[in-house]
């Protein structure tokens, strides 16, 4: 009993020694994000540089935690945005902020979205409020880069990713039909997908309960999942014939 004890102790290591490591040299080396993935808000402008905000406040109203401040002014002689009026004034409090995205849904001119950096610290407390200038995406269209901030290759990539419900009022009918004006530095944004059909390979929307399903009651995984009929699959899915004929 003692022998089996002592060696069986190693049966989860021995069982992980073929198998690939996950790990990854953080910070040197970092995982992919998600395209969805939320993270430092970026205020867009139109292809002809003009900001696409008009200073509704509408997402300050909608913040659940009211880190967002917002004042509006008429356009000047010289017109900000194309609209009667501007964000005169805009800031976010990240000291508050929850990255629920909330503000981007409300946004009516997708003016505010998400960047993919979420690796930022201040060491002062003033700088956790970020104003329009530092909000505001450059003339290429990128996220401007504060010292404090650790961007890496593909975080300014796709910048709001996720910008709002794919359809209007949920209707599927508007599903893969482009509805993103253009921007500065990006142009117009590729259509989502939406819950059903085959994944978007820019927005990465994919169905739920596929992505998910070893996180559902039993009783909701797909029929196609469970038991050995679902190992069946995932073992088919994985084989070297499978991939060859869905990359075809």
């Amino acid at each position: 009993m003692g022998a089996m004890s002592f060696f069986g102790g190693f049966r989860l290591t021995l069982a992980h020694i073929g198998r690939p490591t996950v790990t990854t040299s953080y910070p040197a080396t970092k995982r992919p994000k998600q395209p969805r993935q939320h993270g430092r808000h970026v205020l867009n402008r139109y292809e002809d540089g003009m900001e696409k905000c008009i200073g509704c406040e509408l997402c300050a109203g909608v913040c659940p935690v009211g880190c967002i401040y917002v004042r509006g002014a008429d356009n000047p002689e010289n017109p900000v945005s194309p609209g009667e009026r501007y964000g005169y004034v805009y800031e976010i409090n990240y000291l508050r902020c929850i990255h629920c995205d909330l503000c981007v849904e409300a946004c009516p001119t997708q003016a505010i979205t998400e960047s993919k950096l979420f690796e930022f610290s201040f060491t002062n407390r003033a700088d956790a409020i970020y104003t329009k200038a530092e909000l505001v995406v450059d003339d290429a269209g990128e996220p401007r880069h504060l010292p404090w901030e650790d961007w890496r290759e593909g975080d300014s990539a796709m910048t709001g990713g996720w910008m709002r419900a794919t359809s209007p009022s949920g209707d599927a009918d508007y599903e893969g039909v482009v509805q993103w004006s253009g921007e500065l530095g990006v142009g117009v944004r590729e259509a989502e997908s939406g819950q059903s059909g085959e994944p978007n390979a820019a927005t990465g929307s994919k169905q739920i309960r596929d992505a998910f399903y070893r996180h559902l009651q039993p009783e909701d995984v797909p029929a196609d999942k469970r038991g050995l009929a679902g190992l069946m699959n995932a073992l088919k899915a994985k084989s070297p014939r499978a991939k060859r004929k869905g990359a075809a």
